[in-house]
């Protein structure tokens, strides 16, 4: 919301100091968002009030243009200066007062006047429109001054207020009050502790007769009707200055008197208006639910169809209004309009807010009311539409008010009188809780309860419903004491032991995979059956049977993950599309896994604390929630340079990374083939610690990638971390000081041995002086029988306490390969 200093202001007795940043640093300190302080003295040079004396039409161009007049203040004889401009508005008439910039004057955004030819004429200065001055949006012409609101010559700064300044806040839903300069004037009162005239408690003249009848059909969608009616306006009245001035500054175009009246009223009371043409309204008005198949054609031009939850005003003819929306065009206030209905209502909140959702119509009356309106204010805001339509429209206000409705008033809260500084930690002065409250418009009510505990009770003022409960109060107390009397002081950290050994690991984990060139992303924990369906899960596979998520953030992943590769798979297709190709993540994570016979969460209340059975029951209906880790690779893993063509990642990079994981939580891996969705059937490994599967890794079939457009050949490893037993000390390796002695073998093996098998029997029949195999070559081609392969193996043996002879370590190798053979029918490649 914009606002001018001036005008809060007119409601507080402010010291002369007082600057726009001193309005916006106690906006800020008691809770409210300050967007911008905007100053409005951005003209400098020159700027004058003028009379225009003179309108000479040029019609040889292709657009309107006027080569006019201006009288801009006499000189030293008396004589007036005339002042030479080109202008191409044509809404100034000769004898209109208008805003002149000289030459030498510059304008908001630094754009300077000057004596210049055009259109074949000697334009000296530029008559400004209020857009021009930097006092609003509207450009559609010159800006107009009252007849006698000044001489040519004077000083136009102060006259059109340039010397004001904007302060635009962000009113959060929870205080719709601070939709009107009366609801920010009392903020800024209780902030700067300084006086303020609240303008909603202006005199109302009794008036017991009603100005046309009407119906309300559902009290709870309107709490309270005022009707008030101005005869005799004139049409053709303009708005005075100090209103257009006061809406172009808000944000507000200016219309006619009728509507400017009313839009000024919603400013200053946070009570939207609407004016019916009386004329057009036939008979007494109903308030009611819109009928199945009625239609409004709204003030846009638009023919609504209007549903039956939409409030609606109809008269005789029909439905004239969507109530606290947007007004009818078979009632709207005309050129020719003298009769004038004014209308102040209150709306129910989530009905107002469902109305402008569902026809896609925001507006500034609806934005105050589906935040809640004052209802105490309707018949102050009405009576104020009236007179100032009297004044300023030689109106005269109709005999009788129509005031139906009886508005729900807030509760009585009460609370010990000692909560605040209970809640803040502070004890605070005697008197403030109750001065605090005071200041926000409660009733306040002492008391002392059996056991001797002062207490305060509290009745919230009408245009705060929000107030309900205890600590709604002790907010507010907090707020406007400053929660920066609060002190920030940490609870002292109480004695452990650090972090617990699954701790340790997952950190471990965490930089091992780090340094091995992965970067850790957070995707969100949440998918949808369409993912699982890419992932060609079978129907009876367990990972289907997921958590629904009540509201979720998006409809299409509506349950929790039971793999971590569906959020990392995403974040892999987000950063590919954005150009990254060359790609290495890691998560870890926790996965949800319901059992088949997961208990139904039991239905716990809010009126006191669970029982034990009940919280119980609540942990049982806990799914099992494993930590696990998961990597995702695609594009090259090395790159290309001078130094080498570079290598694709495939599914060996991501069996290492599962190896890397292994390494740093402390224990062996075992790999061996596998078929497991989403991976490739030929190019999937199971993860094994003993003879449990904790993992698989490998490249994921080409359907998936195609189903989810991954880069082709993209490989992931998943790993289950709690399955890995939990080493909580791990010792330092012995280091042999004594050279290695290295050998290389290659034995031959049917193809459907696994490496793996191989590189085990190897190991195992190598003793304790085999301390490393490595295989580095595979080979199956013309010089070894089909279905035959070589395995190429780098053998290194090391004894720890003596340099290690030749014949030993040819011994050993000797038994390694009798176990290979012995195991798998290897045989050793001449």
């Amino acid at each position: 919301m914009r606002i001018p200093v001036s005008w809060l202001a007119e409601h507080l007795e402010l010291p002369e100091e007082t600057t726009a940043e001193t309005l916006a640093e106690a906006f800020i300190r008691i809770g409210l968002e300050v967007e911008e302080v905007e100053h409005l003295t951005q003209v400098r040079g020159p700027l004058v009030a003028g009379r225009v004396a003179e309108i000479e039409e040029l019609t040889e161009f292709k657009k309107p243009i006027r080569y006019c007049k201006v009288e801009i203040g006499a000189s030293e004889e008396g004589e007036q200066k005339l002042q030479n401009i080109i202008c191409g508005a044509r809404n100034f008439s000769e004898g209109d007062l208008v805003v002149v910039a000289l030459p030498g004057t510059v304008l908001p955004g630094e754009f300077e006047i000057s004596s210049r030819k055009t259109y074949g004429k000697l334009s000296e200065g530029m008559i400004c429109s209020a857009k021009e001055l930097g006092l609003g949006e509207d450009h559609d012409g010159i800006l107009v001054l009252p007849p006698g609101s000044a001489d040519p010559g004077d000083d136009a700064v102060d006259l059109v207020g340039l010397d004001d300044s904007i302060i635009e806040l962000a009113i959060t839903p929870d205080r719709g009050y601070c939709f009107s300069v009366r609801g920010l004037a009392r903020e800024l009162s209780n902030a700067l502790d300084v006086p303020f005239g609240d303008p909603g408690t202006r005199p109302v003249p009794e008036d017991d007769k009603p100005s046309r009848g009407v119906e309300l059909r559902d009290s709870q969608a309107c709490s309270r009707f005022v009707l008030r009616r101005v005869t005799g306006v004139d049409p053709t009245a303009p708005s005075p200055w100090w209103m257009r001035r006061r809406l172009a500054l808000a944000g507000i175009r200016s219309i006619s008197l009728s509507v400017d009246v009313t839009n000024y009223v919603m400013l200053e009371l946070g009570q939207p208006l609407h004016a019916f043409d009386a004329t057009k309204v036939a008979g007494d008005l109903v308030v009611r639910h819109a009928e199945s198949g009625e239609k409004l054609t709204t003030l846009d031009g638009q023919v609504r169809a209007l549903d039956p939850d939409d409030i609606v005003i109809a008269d005789d003819s029909g439905v004239v209004s969507l109530a606290g929306v947007m007004g009818g065009e078979s009632t709207e206030i005309g050129d020719g309009t003298h009769d004038v209905l004014i209308e102040a209502a209150n709306w129910d909140p989530a009905n107002i807010a469902r109305t402008i959702r569902r026809h896609k119509l925001p507006s500034e009356a609806g934005k105050r009311f589906e935040r809640t309106v004052d209802p105490a204010v309707a018949p102050v805001a009405a009576e104020l539409a009236a007179q100032l339509l009297v004044r300023y429209g030689d109106g005269t206000i109709a005999p009788g008010r129509t005031d139906v409705g009886e508005p729900k008033s807030p509760a009585p809260v009460t609370m010990p009188l000692a909560l605040p500084d209970k809640v803040a930690g502070v004890s605070y002065e005697r008197g403030v809780t109750a001065r605090r409250l005071t200041q926000i418009g409660c009733k306040i009510d002492l008391g002392t309860s059996d056991d001797g505990v002062g207490l305060i009770t509290a009745t919230p003022p009408s245009w705060r419903p929000d107030l309900t409960q205890p600590f709604d109060l002790v907010e507010e107390v907090l707020r406007l004491e400053g929660y920066h009397t609060i002190p920030s002081v940490l609870p002292a950290a109480p004695p452990g032991h650090g972090l617990s050994a699954a701790q340790r690991r997952k950190r471990a984990v965490s930089r091992a995979l780090a340094g091995a060139g992965y970067v850790e992303v957070l995707p969100f924990p949440f998918t949808g059956k369409e993912t699982l369906d890419a992932f060609g899960l079978a129907e009876d596979d367990e990972r289907r049977r997921t958590v629904n998520v009540l509201n979720a953030l998006e409809s299409d992943k509506s349950q929790l993950t039971t793999t971590l590769l569906t959020g990392l798979l995403d974040t892999l297709q987000r950063n590919v599309s954005r150009g990254h190709r060359d790609v290495a993540l890691f998560h870890i994570g926790q996965v949800s896994q319901p059992s088949a016979d997961q208990p139904a969460v039991p239905e716990v209340g809010v009126d006191g604390r669970p029982t034990d059975e009940q919280i119980a029951g609540l942990l049982a209906a806990l799914p099992e929630q494993p930590t696990r880790v998961a990597t995702v690779l695609a594009g090259q893993r090395e790159l290309a340079g001078w130094w080498g063509k570079g290598r694709a990642a495939d599914w060996a990079d991501a069996i290492q990374a599962a190896r890397v994981v292994a390494s740093a939580a402390g224990v062996e891996l075992a790999v061996r083939n596998a078929e497991h969705a989403p991976w490739h059937p030929g190019r999937c490994a199971e993860l094994l610690v003993g003879e449990q599967v904790v993992g698989h890794a490998g490249e994921l079939h080409p359907k998936v990638v195609e189903a989810l457009g991954l880069p082709k050949r993209t490989s992931a490893m998943e790993l289950d971390l709690d399955a890995l037993p939990l080493v909580e000390r791990r010792t330092a390796p012995d280091i042999s000081a004594y050279p290695p002695v290295l050998m290389d073998v290659a034995l031959v093996v049917d193809a459907s041995v696994a490496a793996s098998d191989v590189v085990e029997a190897v190991r195992t029949g190598g003793g304790e002086l085999l301390e490393d195999v490595r295989l580095f070559d595979v080979y199956a081609g013309e010089q070894l029988e089909q279905g035959k392969k070589s395995l190429a193996l780098a053998l290194r043996f090391r004894a720890p306490d003596r340099t290690l002879k030749q014949e030993e370590a040819t011994e050993a190798r000797d038994a390694a390969v009798k176990s290979a053979t012995d195991r798998l029918g290897a045989t050793l490649r001449a």
